[in-house]
């Protein structure tokens, strides 16, 4: 967890300042935010060499010709790596995620889709940001959220879901909207499709991105009982939430029992909503696990070790959808395909 700075007065209880990684509260465990301009993509759906080369291939998260590489060494994204304990959505506002995982599934999903990731027992998938315009620039703007899961329920079923941007719900008001990725807002309400989710309305967790033009006014009616409320403003120069001030990058901690109200300054902002009820249970993490105990934890870790590379289904860890005209869709293992409506 950040430093929080000195607390404000009136319902925000703290403001701190993230950078690429949000400071989360349980029952979220980690937030990351991707905003990259990426060149044309060659032949392999990569930059080409002279944008790349001289970077820490691998390890890239130092911005330079306006974009990360991360840890791919040809495409950007995630190659191979684990998962286990927790659930992970993710949403790809621009540009596309090609997604596979080490039992056969793949795809790609972008452009409003949303992808709900169950991890209970150990999982591997690799995530790539496939540059699929070989002509023109492939900007995206991608977050990620993890959510933790009780105790009761890790080491269970795992399950990857697609939500398709055109069943979203997004409700629009004077200057804004809301993409409501979970919750309740403004009449509209999703939940996670995964089993063993925490993220339910039951648990009082809402997900919602807001964008707002200048001097819009967003009213948002109050948390569930108990439940942990954060705001992220991931654009803008400026808004005021209920007489303080926030800014671009700009972290609040805000009382959930208030209705919340947010006036934009005077350039279009992106204010990000995170509540749930806590899970309360006491953990053990390290890396990509998050179980009972440190004794659990390092057994993992060890499974990961001996069985990831073995098991890995494809001929590479940073695979992606080279086929010229892929869609935006989803492979099963057992041969299933799902494809967004329309």
């Amino acid at each position: 967890m950040g430093l929080f700075s000195k607390k404000p007065t009136g319902p925000v209880i703290r403001k701190s300042v993230f950078e690429i990684h949000w400071d989360t509260e349980d029952p979220f465990t980690f937030a990351s935010h991707h905003e990259d301009d990426y060149p044309h993509g060659n032949r392999q759906l990569a930059p080409p060499w002279e944008e790349i080369g001289g970077r820490d291939l691998g390890r890239d998260y130092d911005k330079r010709l306006g974009f990360r590489m991360y840890n791919g060494k040809v495409v950007p994204g995630f190659p191979m790596h684990a998962h286990w304990g927790y659930e992970t959505l993710t949403y790809p506002r621009i540009g596309y995620v090609d997604h596979f995982d080490h039992k056969g599934a793949h795809g790609r999903f972008g452009f409003g889709d949303a992808q709900w990731v169950m991890a209970s027992s150990r999982y591997s998938h690799c995530e790539m940001y496939p540059l699929v315009d070989q002509e023109g620039r492939n900007p995206n703007d991608i977050t990620q959220i993890m959510i933790n899961i009780p105790l009761e329920r890790k080491n269970g079923e795992n399950a990857v879901t697609t939500v398709w941007s055109e069943d979203i719900p997004v409700v629009r008001g004077e200057d804004w909207e809301a993409t409501v990725l979970c919750g309740s807002f403004g009449g509209e309400s999703a939940e996670s499709p995964s089993p063993g989710t925490w993220a339910l309305k039951e648990n009082g967790v809402r997900i919602v991105r807001f964008q707002l033009e200048p001097g819009a006014v967003i009213k948002v009616d109050p948390a569930v009982e108990g439940a942990n409320r954060n705001v992220y403003m991931t654009s803008g120069n400026g808004a005021d939430l209920m007489g303080t001030p926030i800014m671009h990058n700009d972290r609040a901690k805000v009382e959930g029992g208030v209705e919340m109200t947010i006036t934009n300054g005077e350039t279009p902002a992106v204010i990000w909503l995170l509540e749930g009820r806590p899970i309360g249970q006491k953990m053990a993490s390290f890396g990509p696990v998050i179980l009972g105990s440190t004794k659990e934890v390092r057994a993992a870790l060890d499974e990961i070790r001996k069985n990831e590379y073995a098991e890995w289904p494809f001929d590479v860890v940073d695979k992606v959808h080279l086929d010229e005209g892929t869609g935006r869709f989803i492979s099963y293992p057992d041969g299933r395909e799902e494809r967004p409506r329309n």
